[in-house]
């Protein structure tokens, strides 16, 4: 088998979509370590802390979806979330890792992951359209699209490669 050799512009998209992956695994690992940071406290005073703290208006919409959120959880829940957003980070530490390292493995969880949630985000963006939701899917579609050209051009030179061995 020949190793497929990576131009420099495969190395840098594939690397600029690592450090994505990357700043969404930092971003939900904060993210989870605050509701963990949560268990066994008054919920509500440290909903009340938070809001005021960043001068947010408990009357906008996505500060009653918080406020909604952080009523209902308890220390179970917590823990799901938890564990939840712990998994996911490790998934996206791996993918990261792998795409750095230009890892065909990395390609396909990327490509993989990506397309899981392209409904769920359609489906958020049609229920609730805003800019932030448009370009989340926009991205995210972007870089299953590029992975899946990564993955089709690296399996046709594989193909080629293979064919030209073997008449050769």
């Amino acid at each position: 088998m020949h190793p497929i050799i990576h131009d420099p512009g495969h190395i840098k998209g594939v690397r600029t979509v690592a450090t994505v992956e990357f700043v969404k695994g930092i971003i939900v690992a904060l993210a989870g370590l605050g509701v963990l940071s949560m268990r066994h406290k008054d919920i509500w005073e440290a909903t009340e802390s938070f809001l005021k703290f960043f001068h947010l208006n408990p009357h906008h919409h996505y500060v009653g979806v918080f406020i909604h959120l952080m009523h209902r959880l308890g220390d179970v829940r917590l823990w799901k979330v938890a564990t939840a957003a712990a998994v996911y980070v490790i998934i996206r530490f791996v993918e990261a890792y792998g795409l750095w390292h230009i890892r065909p493995w990395a390609e396909w969880l990327a490509f993989a992951s990506g397309a899981i949630y392209i409904p769920f985000e359609a489906a958020d963006l049609y229920r609730q359209p805003n800019g932030f939701r448009l370009l989340v899917i926009v991205v995210n579609v972007g870089i299953v699209l590029y992975m899946l050209m990564l993955r089709l051009e690296a399996a046709k030179k594989h193909s080629a490669a293979r064919h030209s061995a073997q008449s050769g």
